[in-house]
């Protein structure tokens, strides 16, 4: 989808609905610098969602959405989940794989559009829970890894399984008592971000949707140095809160209180020496640009 498609012709202008007006002139389809500042404004990528009350993962999507470099020319590969319920309300192109899947599916999706369309960018990025990335999906997630394909997997750790009732996953912490674990984790949470780093990829953070600059920024690395040099990972911390036994406001709570010092999801980042070259031109070339924006403002304030 791009811009030029949700135009609306204008003799039929005065009889659209006020929301589809209202979307077509707020779009944010190939804006400068666009990010989750304006997720107000993004109404064509994702307005509405069928997730709980104050659930982290409709956080993150937003986030997510907002930050991707070309929403029009990108393609997430997703998986069964709760994350399935969000994604037919997205206005990004998006395919469904089967439990687990997800990574081959966008193996021979990312190929096949580099065949199609080689002289422009496809981005392609799969995300799903971490039972569909570490459990059942860890080999073909893995593989695609070990090939260097060139794609961003985000990881959504609810840390057990919730969308069939609470689940131990490998991501669960260990000693947790859910639901349907209620012996509780005997074993320690699996280290995918370590996994992710000796299996080849180029870029890997791990970390909550708390701060949404540093949810921003580092999509937008993921997205590039995938582009050009090869895998990258992210794991985001997004609890089910009904499954962990808080109150719909207190997703936000339970993502900081897990980030800070010592705690399971302290901010981590790992960068390859390519990658770390390729992020570093690109901020030198931000920077560039708002310089220039700033001298053509005073600039025209004088004149």
């Amino acid at each position: 989808m791009s811009a030029e498609k949700i135009k609306i012709c204008e003799d039929l202008y005065d009889i659209m609905p006020p929301e589809y007006q209202d979307i077509v002139e707020n779009a944010t389809y190939g804006k400068e610098g666009r990010g989750w500042k304006d997720i107000g404004e993004s109404k064509e990528l994702i307005e509405q969602h069928s997730l709980c009350a104050g659930c982290p993962e409709s956080i993150a999507f937003r986030y997510i959405l907002a930050s991707l470099p070309a929403p029009e020319d990108t393609v997430f590969v997703g998986s069964t989940g709760c994350t399935s319920l969000v994604f037919p309300m997205v206005a990004v192109h998006n395919i469904h794989s089967l439990f687990g899947n997800q990574n081959a599916i966008a193996t021979g999706l990312k190929r096949a559009l580099m065949v199609r369309h080689p002289d422009k960018v496809k981005d392609v990025v799969v995300l799903a829970g971490d039972g569909a990335t570490v459990d059942i999906g860890l080999d073909m997630t893995m593989q695609s890894w070990f090939r260097q394909e060139k794609f961003t997997t985000i990881c959504f750790d609810n840390e057990l399984y919730a969308n069939t009732g609470g689940q131990e996953s490998g991501l669960m912490q260990k000693g947790f008592v859910s639901k349907m674990a209620p012996v509780g984790k005997l074993f320690d949470k699996v280290r995918l971000p370590e996994i992710a780093r000796e299996a080849g990829c180029h870029y890997v953070v791990m970390m909550t949707s708390s701060k949404p600059n540093r949810v921003e920024k580092a999509i937008r690395n993921a997205v590039h140095v995938a582009r050009e040099i090869g895998p990258t990972y992210i794991q985001i911390y997004t609890p089910c809160i009904l499954e962990i036994g808080k109150q719909s406001m207190e997703g936000l709570d339970e993502m900081k209180d897990s980030e800070g010092i010592g705690g399971r999801f302290t901010y981590k980042e790992y960068v390859t020496d390519a990658a770390a070259a390729l992020i570093k031109e690109m901020d030198d070339a931000e920077k560039a640009a708002k310089k220039a924006a700033r001298e053509k403002a005073k600039a025209a304030a004088k004149a």
